[in-house]
């Protein structure tokens, strides 16, 4: 067995790992480099031999680079979830057409390509995955399966049991634990080798059961002297987890029912459609309020733009009245989307409060901003950073040192070897010592 990355490795952005076992080549996500990685989006390996794709999930990240795959000449079969299925198509539209400048009927030829290799699969159970090779023996067939990975709708890690039995782990991105909307993610029975994301290897979230009184605190200490909250969210995961907080503080009437709740991310709206689609999916806390007749992602105090223009007029009011609104967009990162006209015209007022939610990768402006700068630029002009701003961890989609040692230490027997991907050099260092003091046997 040989894997090969071709991104994600040592960095946060651009996942791409190669699996070769055997006859067969496997790939498992094909993402989008961001930040400091700024390498180009043509595919640079050779996708011949690859014989199949396996996605953990949708983020950009681990899918941006599907319509590069394609035009490299990969035409074999794509495998991932049920929900991770109906949420690719909605997922690379945005992308091609914010980020690459498509128009629709080019997004649209792209993503039909894509649409039609996709062969959706229920978490547990196992498949064969298909060989170039026609005479191959089945004995020599590697075999996947999917199994929930609490990071959002659809997330999976991946098992990939080879000829001789032993099993090969792909976390993918893994949920933190106790969060209400998705059940956490359970360890795997058997991890012969795995190759787990180590995103917050070293580091400790919030408590998310308190996260919902730390948002209520700032939201409250914010509107004392009026202005907009803005909080970037990833159309996927985030959003929907906030609208589940702020439902429940709608709920309780700790929120003013005058205060607008706005959602300006078509893409996220069609997301949320989706989550709600696949309501068994949710976690109990999630369930419990729908049997109470309560609608956590859809609740009448948060109103949803639709239209640009209605958007641009919704930002020149909010900058020169100056009112109270709470406003989720994408994107995350603030590197694209509508987030970015509200952060060109709000940043400069010292009412406003800017609430980062999630991971902020290197060379982004969510970074830039989160790490202190007074003055950045967006769209070629300087703007000003007078508003406050805020870091929330508990929002994080991703498991922090504890919740990755709880999945780890969840393996009856420990893997032969650990292979830590998806993070930051200095961050897999300490988690790698902190893992050998465990007794584990850590890869380089």
């Amino acid at each position: 067995m040989e894997v090969i990355h071709h991104g994600g490795k040592d960095t946060v952005t651009g996942s791409c790992h190669e699996l070769r076992a055997g006859r067969q080549t496997i790939l498992i996500d094909c993402g989008l480099f961001q930040g400091v990685d700024d390498r180009p989006l043509e595919i640079d390996f050779t996708t011949s031999l690859i014989d199949a794709l396996l996605l953990t999930h949708t983020h950009i990240d681990h899918i941006g680079r599907l319509p590069w795959l394609l035009a490299s000449g990969f035409n074999q079969p794509i495998y991932c979830s049920a929900a991770t299925a109906e949420l690719v198509p909605l997922m690379l539209e945005d992308g091609l057409k914010i980020q690459q400048g498509l128009t629709s009927r080019e997004a649209a030829h792209v993503i039909k390509s894509i649409t039609k290799l996709i062969h959706a699969k229920s978490y547990g159970e196992w498949f064969a995955l298909p060989s170039k090779i026609s005479e191959q023996p089945q004995s020599d067939t590697l075999y996947a399966r999917f199994q929930p990975a609490g990071h959002i709708l659809g997330s999976a890690y991946v098992e990939i049991r080879l000829p001789n039995q032993e099993v090969v782990v792909f976390s993918g991105d893994l949920g933190p634990s106790n969060t209400p909307l998705l059940p956490d993610p359970v360890s795997p029975q058997r991890a012969d080798y795995l190759y787990i994301e180590s995103t917050y290897g070293d580091a400790e979230h919030e408590d998310i059961a308190a996260r919902g009184e730390r948002l209520k605190a700032i939201i409250d200490r914010s509107l004392a002297d009026g202005g907009t909250i803005l909080i970037p969210a990833f159309s996927v995961g985030r959003t929907q987890e906030l609208l589940f907080d702020i439902e429940q503080l709608v709920f309780t009437h700790q929120l003013d029912a005058n205060l607008p709740i706005i959602l300006d991310s078509p893409m996220a709206q069609k997301v949320t459609e989706s989550y709600r689609h696949f309501k068994q999916l949710w976690g109990q806390e999630a369930k419990q309020r729908l049997s109470m007749k309560r609608h956590p992602l859809a609740f009448d105090q948060c109103v949803t733009v639709d239209d640009h223009r209605s958007h641009l007029k919704l930002v020149n009011r909010l900058k020169s009245t100056g009112e109270a609104a709470i406003v989720v967009a994408a994107s995350g990162m603030c590197q694209g989307g509508r987030i970015m006209d509200y952060l060109k015209a709000l940043l400069p007022d010292e009412r406003t409060d800017l609430l980062i939610a999630g991971y902020q990768a290197e060379g982004t402006l969510g970074k830039e901003i989160q790490s202190g700068a007074m003055l950045v630029e967006i769209d070629n002009e300087e703007v000003e950073v007078n508003a406050r701003i805020h870091t929330m961890s508990g929002y994080s989609a991703h498991a922090d040192k504890h919740d990755l040692l709880r999945f780890i230490q969840g393996i009856a027997d420990k893997p032969k070897a650990i292979h830590l991907i998806h993070g930051e050099p200095e961050t897999q260092q300490r988690f790698a010592a902190e893992l050998r003091q465990l007794g584990y046997h850590v890869e380089e």
